[in-house]
């Protein structure tokens, strides 16, 4: 995507043609059956350098807020956020090199997070920080347990 190709043209129809292409009615659907690819993933899989993560993101927002699902989706990137910065899990111990990895995490999501949730958000990084899920701890989808604790389905 190093030219901007992604970018050209009606890039919405072309996401959709690519996802209905492997069997999905919606870009949720394609993305929620793959609950721990990255956004890039996700976009390399519709089309290497004719569809950017930023798209794929872009419109699982908006299928989100039109099915009244933000916070699935908010759970569902921080998911995606940690197996890409933690891929063993949540460090049994924060040294500098993990406190770094966390932190990572912890920012993309809260980059990546609509307006209309960041102070849950925030709300829901203290409360990792404060108490730190177990060790190894990787979320397998947004459903997970302690994701529903801290992000709870009350929509914004």
């Amino acid at each position: 995507m190093k030219d901007g190709s992604a970018w050209r043209g009606n890039w919405r129809v072309r996401l959709y043609e690519r996802v209905r292409e492997r069997g999905y009615d919606s870009l949720t659907a394609f993305a929620e059956a793959r609950p721990t690819a990255s956004l890039v993933a996700l976009a390399e899989e519709l089309g290497k350098d004719e569809v950017a993560g930023a798209q794929v993101f872009g419109v699982l927002v908006d299928e989100a807020d039109r099915s009244h699902r933000l916070t699935r989706l908010v759970r569902g990137q921080l998911v995606r956020e940690l197996w890409e910065s933690l891929p063993e899990g949540w460090p049994a111990v924060l040294d500098d090199a993990n406190r770094f990895k966390v932190a990572m995490a912890l920012g993309s999501w809260s980059a990546y997070t609509p307006e209309t949730h960041k102070e849950r958000v925030k709300q829901a990084r203290a409360a990792l920080r404060a108490a730190p899920p177990p060790p190894g701890w990787r979320p397998l989808g947004p459903d997970d347990e302690l994701l529903l604790t801290l992000l709870p389905d009350e929509e914004a």
